[in-house]
């Protein structure tokens, strides 16, 4: 019992200086101060609909938590798409998370990362791309663009860290919904959903 909970805690320890390293390489990159709570992960992986077959997209894993509790929600590694901009990240990732499809690249260039996954169907996308660093524009055609790869009514989630969504109100063509506020992360985080009008 001992042995396993020094090796989560030095697990633990080891994503958060890896984190640490990223935001410092790349800030704007990088949306947060620490990883991503287990409990917001948890929480944004609960939109997934593991019946319908079809895989789930992932934006910004960063050190894989949001990952793992995909996988934890029923998802095959094979159904998993996941695109991080951090070379190290990306490394890592592909180290830990055996099976899961990385790519790495811009989340906000998908058609030409994507690859053969360019014109597949998802079944809802996960998102911890850090909006905030971006342009409004930006972010509103990431969101179209995540729409069109999900079925009607299927959910675009996104983590952020201000008081409202991170990406403007467009009624005639998304809708927006407040999903979560979640305190047990650090800093607390606003879940937000985002499915075609």
């Amino acid at each position: 019992m001992a042995i396993r909970l020094k090796e989560r805690f030095e697990k633990k320890f080891d994503e958060e200086i890896r984190f640490f390293k990223g935001m410092m390489q790349g800030p704007k990159t990088v949306g947060a101060i620490v990883p991503t709570s287990s409990v917001t992960a948890k929480r944004m992986a609960s939109v997934i609909d593991v019946k319908s077959g079809l895989a789930v997209l992932e934006l910004g894993p960063g050190t894989g938590v949001i990952t793992k509790q995909i996988l934890a929600r029923g998802v095959p590694a094979d159904k998993i798409v996941s695109v991080e901009y951090s070379e190290d990240f990306y490394r890592r990732l592909v180290e830990d998370y055996a099976g899961v499809n990385f790519i790495h690249g811009d989340a906000f260039d998908l058609e030409n990362i994507l690859g053969s996954f360019a014109d597949q169907t998802f079944d809802c996308v996960i998102s911890a791309v850090p909006m905030l660093s971006f342009p409004m524009e930006a972010r509103i055609q990431l969101l179209e663009d995540l729409l069109s790869r999900i079925p009607e009514g299927r959910p675009v989630v996104q983590i952020t860290y201000g008081p409202v969504s991170p990406i403007i109100a467009k009624p005639d063509r998304y809708h927006i919904q407040h999903f979560d506020f979640v305190v047990r992360n650090i800093p607390p985080a606003q879940l937000w959903i985002y499915r075609k009008a």
